[in-house]
């Protein structure tokens, strides 16, 4: 089963790495840009059959390795 995860900095967490970028896009030369966020999205394919258990599961995964609970929150889409 396929599954994709979102996963991203909660609004109240500084994003460094966002911030680079946004100064970088402005050296640049884009004026027009202004905050930047940088999130991340892994996809699975995990094997089983029964939509609520895979994402019981995969939510289990964020929670143990995949997502920084202190600092993130992390969205779990099956298909």
């Amino acid at each position: 089963m396929k599954v994709t995860v979102h996963v991203h900095r909660r609004p109240d967490i500084a994003d460094p790495q966002g911030t680079t970028v946004a100064r970088a896009l402005r050296d640049l030369g884009y004026e027009n840009v202004g905050k930047v966020r940088i999130n991340r999205t892994i996809e699975l394919d995990v094997q089983g059959t029964d939509p609520a258990v895979v994402e019981a599961e995969v939510r289990t995964m964020c929670e143990r390795l995949l997502a920084n609970p202190v600092m993130e929150d992390f969205e779990v889409v099956i298909g």
